[in-house]
């Protein structure tokens, strides 16, 4: 028998750098899993969730940066653009993952999870654009979701609930 995840410790993925980061190593922590992109007109909220980052990051908000390149190629640079991009532009210091999928036969687990536990607008699974976000509480469990027009700063009444 197969056993279904009920939080997101059983996940892992490759950071920047090609190392496995288990996501069983942010236990304990508040997260905000967001799917990014370079070259999306959502892109300025790297500004925003480096912000919250470092704002929170003491009480034990962890934000994590997926890179995906499945909405209107947005996110085409190697693992290393990837990262020069987002420190050059943003002072990204929270970590940041190798890109995936989010859609589709080809996502990446994690996301399959997030979707299916919190459904979108219309209760669709699907991820529908860069910078959709993920609250996850201290278990591990999903809280809230966002779409990507909800800026950084309007997350963050439900992050202090969660700290």
């Amino acid at each position: 028998m197969i056993s279904t995840p009920t939080e997101i410790y059983s996940f892992s993925a490759p950071l920047l750098d090609g190392t496995d980061c288990p996501l069983a190593s942010f236990a304990g922590h508040v997260l905000l899993i967001v799917n990014t992109a370079s070259r999306c007109g959502f892109t300025g909220q790297y500004a925003g969730l480096e912000s919250l980052y470092r704002q929170y990051k003491d009480r034990g908000l962890t934000v994590l940066g997926f890179p995906c390149n499945q909405f209107g190629a947005q996110e085409p640079g190697t693992s290393s653009e990837i990262g020069q991009f987002c420190q050059q532009n943003y002072g990204v210091t929270f970590p940041i993952f190798a890109r995936i999928d989010v859609n589709g036969p080809t996502a990446h687990p994690l996301f399959h999870f997030l979707t299916s536990e919190k459904p979108g607008i219309f209760g669709t699974e699907a991820v529908k654009w860069n910078f959709t976000k993920f609250l996850i509480n201290r278990q591990g469990h999903i809280a809230e979701r966002f779409a990507p027009r909800i800026a950084p700063s309007e997350i963050a009444p439900a992050i202090e609930k969660l700290l």
